[in-house]
């Protein structure tokens, strides 16, 4: 599982910098699912796959399709599993729980790949 906690808006800037990470992690070409958000589409983000395409290649969901993205059993995951006594009070409190579930997550392969287990998502994996 390979994640970034970021603070500011979601934008091209961010997923490049997003892309520019994960390719570094790996040696071979990364296939990754994303969602229509325009930061995925947008100018900077085709120009960066453009010069990069052997590292990333991007593959759409269809548009309203949350129950095909496991990213939302990701996400669902993560709003349980914070603590439920004391809410984070702040951006920084929440980012700092946030990175922690994360790098927890990352010592636990077996719940990752249940992610990918629902029929909804299977496809991500055959």
């Amino acid at each position: 599982m390979h994640f970034m906690v970021f603070t500011e808006t979601f934008d091209a800037d961010v997923i490049c910098r997003f892309l520019d990470r994960l390719a570094g992690h790996f040696d071979h070409k990364v296939h990754l699912v994303v969602d229509g958000h325009s930061a995925h589409r947008s100018r900077q983000v085709r120009a960066w796959l453009a010069d990069h395409p052997d590292r990333i290649e991007l593959h759409f969901l269809p548009p309203y399709s949350p129950e095909l993205n496991p990213d939302e059993l990701v996400n669902a995951d993560l709003k349980r599993s914070l603590p439920m006594h004391s809410r984070a009070r702040d951006q920084v409190q929440l980012a700092t729980e946030t990175r922690t579930f994360f790098h927890r997550r990352q010592r636990q392969p077996h719940i990752v790949r249940g992610y990918f287990g629902g029929p909804h998502v299977r496809y991500t994996i055959e």
